[in-house]
């Protein structure tokens, strides 16, 4: 039998780009933040190149609170889940610092968006970070989210003021509409952020905060 030649059996390469925060946030000590955490991506099913970059630009002082992209090969482990490989770029208020990146992305049982990642410093200094988030349908266009982000050290890193021990947490309700399919779709939300043990402690050594509720206002993009 003569073998297809014509490439209609190859896998079919993809790309996107998204955004699923791109919002301004108002605190409750009158600090204006503009906030993005979004991604792009190309590649066939079986393995994606992406682009994460997401950060906070604090808008009175006109300077970036948070500044990070990864770099990353994706390839599917299940059905469900993903593993994820690269390098992680942070600009910080404090030192450059550069990581290695290993991780697992996907959806869990009851529909739980989970992201899991494991950090190595060009400093030696070892961190993880858990991501998840689940959606409230309570229409096909009414949607509220809920979203938790926790960040974990597992060693000191003083200069960019991160302690040993749980870090951070960050968590937020959104509530969206469709407007036009999921390709845009406004948003209204409450987020709370919080510092914790000695990451808190270097925090209010410089004069910082450790805990804030912000108001926001934002959509999600995608095409």
């Amino acid at each position: 039998m003569p073998q297809d030649q014509s490439g209609r059996k190859d896998a079919l390469s993809l790309w996107g780009v998204q955004f699923e925060e791109l919002e301004y946030r108002y605190s409750d000590d009158d600090e204006e933040l503009g906030v993005w955490n979004g991604d792009a991506f190309y590649g066939t099913d079986e393995l994606k190149f992406r682009w994460l970059t997401k950060g906070e630009y604090a808008i009175e002082e006109e300077a970036y609170e948070k500044l990070e992209n990864q770099l990353l090969l994706q390839t599917p482990v299940s059905s469900f889940f993903d593993a994820k490989a690269g390098v992680r770029f942070d600009t910080p208020e404090g030192p450059d610092r550069t990581y290695g990146v290993l991780g697992l992305t996907g959806l869990a049982p009851h529909w739980f968006e989970v992201d899991a990642s494991l950090y190595v410093s060009d400093e030696g200094d070892t961190s993880a970070e858990f991501d998840a988030e689940y959606e409230l349908l309570f229409t096909n266009h009414l949607i509220l989210s809920a979203a938790l982000d926790a960040t974990v050290a597992f060693s000191e890193d003083r200069e960019i003021g991160v302690g040993k021990g749980l870090v951070s947490t960050e968590t937020g309700l959104r509530l969206s509409y469709d407007l036009v399919d999921r390709s845009f779709s406004p948003y209204l939300g409450v987020v709370h952020e919080r510092k914790y043990g000695d990451t808190a402690d270097f925090a209010e050594a410089e004069g910082g905060g450790t805990e804030d509720w912000f108001a926001v206002i934002g959509a999600r993009v995608s095409f």
